[in-house]
């Protein structure tokens, strides 16, 4: 009994897991100096991106490069420098975690 509720118990701490983990990640890899969840700063808020990609199946993919090579022109003139130096297991979980904002 006492093995059951360990393992539900940790069931449900992994499960909150993800969203926590790709704040922390954003917050490593210093997401938050350009962007917020919920308002515009250097780059649109992650609420925005997750509205404008919504319902897009290859979303991830494209978001995937986004990130990795950098670009411009998608929100405006100011350009997303490159993140080559984000290992893509980390990108991977970000763009998940941001497609997923409500």
């Amino acid at each position: 009994m006492k093995s059951a509720v360990l393992v539900l118990g940790l069931a449900g701490a992994f499960a909150a897991a993800p969203a926590q983990a790709s704040e922390e990640l954003a917050k490593k890899h210093a997401c938050f100096a350009c962007h917020a969840v919920d308002k515009k700063l250097v780059g649109p808020s992650y609420k925005d991106v997750a509205a404008k990609y919504r319902g897009d199946k290859g979303a991830d993919a494209r978001l995937f490069d986004k990130v990795k090579k950098g670009g411009t022109g998608a929100w405006g003139q100011v350009p997303m420098p490159p993140n080559g130096q984000v290992p893509d297991a980390d990108i991977k979980a970000l763009v998940k975690w941001v497609l997923s904002q409500k």
